[in-house]
């Protein structure tokens, strides 16, 4: 697709296609309703660690909001810039998330002296802080690198190799985020099976009030966990498949289809990503875990 007519009278576009308004518009409205029923259920639960994934969310929303601009400045460097940040970024922080759930649903699960490196492959009470290390670091790499790139010019011929050099530190961001989320999934998709060993016991911790189970003390508030995990490997496994979309995209720089072609970001990024949000808002975090602060109390650790 060529550049468009408005380009070529005005400067150079951002882009090497004639960008959709229609369709960025369609991803600002639904990643828009969908931060606004996470910032809901994230007051209704007090589910104070999910604010990430209130960020995260409002990220994309403004992402797209910013494209939606930008599709009709094509040469204005600001709003490229915002969309282009925003919507590279924001799945960093929802991979945080699933870290975060997913430990929270093993502490409760699994009693403590099943609690092994080889349940999880990693050691059970640092497992949030191992992963989101990994991911911060993940993230300020494709910061850099979105920086770097969005710094350069369109026809600007000097400026090749500071976008080569942007987007090989993005690419070594999302090397880094895929080889540590591809061993999270397969440890958390593993607990799937591994988990049903643990259901007896974690059956007798409940009581019977109406037709539902709550749990009693430190333990889950609803007997239908494993959906919440399902979600987060759902979830992971998206995440997974945009990562690799992304490492293909920042390794064939500026030329090829992918930076021809509009709809595969919208097929791989907005329509991947999406119900990484809207799933966790029926299914939220705040339904079945006891304890959404930032840190778990010892005793739930402990128990």
């Amino acid at each position: 697709m060529g550049l468009s007519t408005r380009a070529h009278k005005a400067g150079t576009s951002f882009y090497r296609y004639d960008p959709s308004l229609a369709v960025a518009v369609i991803a600002a409205a639904l990643y828009g309703i969908a931060f606004i029923l996470t910032v809901i259920q994230w007051i209704r639960y007090k589910a104070w660690v999910w604010v990430v994934m209130v960020v995260a969310s409002g990220m994309e929303a403004v992402g797209y909001i910013a494209r939606c601009f930008s599709t009709q400045n094509v040469t204005t460097k600001s709003t490229y810039v915002l969309q282009f940040a925003l919507i590279i970024l924001a799945p960093v922080l929802m991979a945080a998330c699933c870290y975060v759930v997913f430990s929270r649903i093993l502490f409760l699960v699994v009693p403590l002296q099943s609690r092994t490196f080889k349940l999880c492959w990693v050691p059970p009470r640092f497992l949030t802080s191992i992963f989101v290390g990994f991911d911060i670091v993940a993230l300020l790499l494709q910061l850099v690198g979105a920086l770097m790139i969005t710094s350069v010019d369109p026809g600007d011929t000097s400026g090749q190799d500071k976008l080569d050099h942007g987007k090989s530190i993005a690419m070594v961001g999302v090397i880094i985020q895929l080889v540590a989320f591809g061993f999270f999934a397969i440890a958390a998709v593993r607990f799937n099976f591994t988990s049903k060993r643990f259901t007896k016991s974690l059956e007798e911790r409940y009581e019977t009030i109406g037709e539902r189970k709550y749990a009693m003390g430190d333990v889950l508030k609803d007997k239908n966990w494993p959906a919440l995990l399902r979600v987060v490997n759902l979830s992971t496994v998206l995440i997974l498949v945009r990562s690799v979309y992304r490492l293909i995209d920042f390794t064939k720089g500026n030329t090829g289809y992918i930076n021809d072609h509009e709809w595969v970001q919208y097929v791989f990024d907005a329509l991947v990503i999406y119900p990484c949000v809207a799933l966790f808002i029926y299914w939220h975090p705040g339904r079945y875990l006891p304890y959404l602060g930032f840190v778990l109390p010892k005793r739930a650790k402990e128990t």
